[in-house]
């Protein structure tokens, strides 16, 4: 992963996506990042050259002897002449018409090597490799090979394992074109070839060795920039010797001379079968003069066959200086200029003359010494960059956006299967989730009936613990007004002891009904029981009344700390042991303890009675459980009960 982050860093850098995508899988990429892409490719196919691939006969490019297996080596050598300085070298596949498949290159090799060197070292050096592997196949798009600047003279394309041709499935090696780029300069235009073969293989029509670099492509230009110009063509009245002159408008250098020939027709098949109208014998001749008197002949094209001719034909010219180009048809009847069924057709697509890398006929002026007739074949086509598909591009940038339209088309699948198998995912996620959210939905209600079934059920233990918080306290209470009341029956003849006595039944009373409003209203706690110290004191006080009782406390302040609900259970859990000991016991004396130790609180009441006849009562179990304690009653020294309740706080940390 660190690895991929590592690249996804560089190319966005660097801001190249297409190696990106290629050198990292798909699965490493974020959605955004695929769709940026997507639209990335949509967006450089628009503007890149489309195949469109041309139709009849004529010269189609080498091919090898033919072998009954693919392990037969084969190669071309191509040799320009002189050392020349290498861009990238273009291999152009044949193409054949699949009945299923549509087109496809026709017995490209699986494997192959491209080597180069320079005179005399004729084993050079590999510059490319190719595997079947390699993914080359299937295409009908030429294969670019970036050669870095290297110095050569000659180069050989080594296939060394055939592929079957698929008229009869035996295995040879066929290319349509090899080309060595020099900047926009094809080095290896119309350079000698030698092949593996050897030279029988020229009697075969249409696959001779020279054919390879003929400058002859299966391609026509089809550029994204549409807006196309139909071919200037002549049909009537050319005369003798009908010649076209452009004006350079300078004197220029001139070392290349590319025709465009008639575009036939745009259906398949063609509706017109006959030639391109190209002269059997072309002359061009380049001048200083406008009267061509100090003529110099550039090139002499003779067309004799249809191998000579193609949608584009392609010269290297010897360097020439001159202001005015003349192509002239050489001849003093028809026969001189190729004619159909409608006569003597005498025209071009685009002429361009090129001085280095650049085409200086653009735009330039063009006059015939025939009168042209037609009304939309003006003379000022032949110079507009244009052809009937749309602009002329330089014939490298042409074919590196053919090469690269291959592997734009060849990589938006991949992606655009992707791209789908995220959004099939995401679909599958979102189901996911309203499934997820209908049964959060559903928890939600489950949560609710219980969390209702929950607070009614607290409504019902917070009743009960009422009633017992009233049984207890109320009861408490009263016994004492009770035993107050029989003590002051004793008193009536004593004054001030009946009146102390009477103030302490007020207070009594009054506390009932504190007790009562609290038992009803469990925001009083607080106020009512916020000592728990005093509150037992008071209570021993209260409901012992005369009878002898001792109560040691001990960490008080710890005690203090104790929820406000466990302090109230624990003083109502030492007062009902009280009032059982003064209803049931016959007790005369009571000692109580309240201390903690190891982390647990203590509380032991024991009196002098006459013991436990059966179980613990049930009001001090009610009690026990409240607190969550342990309980146990065990009989007293030398007669009596004694109660111990064992406590572990929630709040552990309160206690050592």
């Amino acid at each position: 992963m660190s690895g991929a982050r590592t690249l996804l860093t560089l190319a966005l850098l660097a801001g190249s996506w297409p190696a990106l995508f290629s050198a990292v899988p798909l699965k490493q990429f974020s959605l955004d990042q695929l769709e940026h892409r997507r639209r990335e490719i949509d967006a450089e196919l628009q503007r890149l050259a489309t195949y469109n691939l041309g139709s009849g006969i004529g010269a189609i490019g080498y091919r090898s002897q033919a072998h009954d297996t693919p392990d037969h080596p084969e190669w071309i050598e191509i040799d320009f002449g002189q050392t020349r300085r290498l861009d990238e070298i273009v291999l152009v596949p044949t193409i054949r018409r699949d009945p299923l498949n549509g087109f496809q290159a026709d017995a490209f090799p699986q494997t192959l090597r491209v080597v180069a060197g320079t005179d005399p070292d004729r084993v050079g050096k590999a510059i490319a490799a190719f595997t079947s592997q390699s993914g080359l196949l299937p295409r009908i798009a030429p294969v670019v090979i970036p050669c870095a600047g290297i110095e050569a003279s000659w180069i050989r394309i080594e296939a060394e394992k055939l592929s079957p041709r698929a008229f009869d499935g035996r295995f040879v090696f066929q290319l349509a074109e090899v080309l060595a780029f020099s900047g926009r300069e094809n080095a290896a235009l119309r350079q000698p070839v030698r092949s593996s073969s050897g030279s029988s293989q020229s009697i075969t029509p249409g696959w001779a060795e020279s054919y390879a670099t003929d400058g002859i492509l299966p391609y026509l230009m089809a550029a994204a920039d549409a807006k196309g110009s139909v071919a200037f063509v002549n049909q009537s009245e050319l005369g003798d010797d009908p010649a076209i002159m452009i004006d350079l408008g300078s004197v220029q250098r001139v070392t290349r001379v590319h025709l465009h020939t008639i575009d036939q027709s745009d259906t398949v098949p063609q509706a017109y079968a006959g030639d391109l109208g190209i002269p059997a014998l072309l002359r061009i001749e380049g001048a200083r003069t406008p009267d061509f008197a100090d003529a110099t002949v550039l090139l002499e094209i003779r067309h004799d066959t249809i191998y000579d001719a193609g949608p584009i034909l392609m010269w290297a010219v010897p360097p020439a200086e001159c202001r005015y180009v003349r192509f002239r048809a050489i001849g003093n009847n028809a026969t001189s200029v190729l004619y159909g069924r409608f006569g003597e057709r005498f025209g071009f697509a685009e002429l361009e003359i090129f001085s280095g890398e650049r085409n200086i006929a653009l735009h330039q002026t063009v006059t015939a010494n025939f009168r042209a007739d037609a009304p939309n074949r003006l003379l000022s086509n032949l110079t507009d960059g244009r052809n009937f598909f749309g602009a002329i591009l330089p014939v490298r940038d042409w074919l590196n956006q053919l090469a690269t339209r291959h592997e734009l088309e060849r990589e938006r699948p991949a992606l655009r299967a992707e791209i789908d198998r995220r959004h099939s995912l995401q679909r599958i996620q979102l189901t996911a989730l309203a499934w997820l959210t209908a049964l959060l939905g559903f928890g939600v209600i489950v949560i609710a009936l219980v969390s209702r079934i929950q607070r009614q059920r607290a409504i019902d233990q917070t009743r009960k613990r009422i009633a017992a918080d009233l049984h207890d306290e109320l009861g408490a209470d009263l016994h004492a007004v009770g035993l107050l009341t029989d003590l002051a029956r004793g008193a009536a003849s004593h004054d001030e002891k009946l009146v102390g006595l009477m103030q302490r039944m007020r207070n009594l009373t009054e506390r009932a009904g504190k007790a009562a409003r609290y038992c009803t209203n469990m925001l009083e706690a607080p106020g009512l029981f916020g000592d728990l110290a005093g509150d037992m004191r008071r209570a021993s006080a209260r409901i012992l009344a005369d009878l002898e009782h001792t109560l040691e406390i001990e960490d008080s302040e710890l005690l203090q700390k104790l929820e406000p609900q466990r302090r109230i259970d624990l003083l109502l859990f030492y007062q009902e042991c009280l009032i059982n000991i003064i209803r049931h016991s016959g007790a005369t004396r009571v000692v109580a303890r309240l201390w903690i130790e190891k982390g647990r609180i203590h509380l032991m009441v024991s009196d002098n009675g006459h013991g436990l006849h059966g179980e613990i009562p049930r009001s001090l179990k009610r009690r026990a459980r409240l607190l969550r304690a342990d309980l146990a009653a065990t009989p007293a020294a030398p007669s009596g009960l004694q109660i111990h309740l064992r406590l572990k706080p929630r709040r552990f940390t309160l206690f050592p």
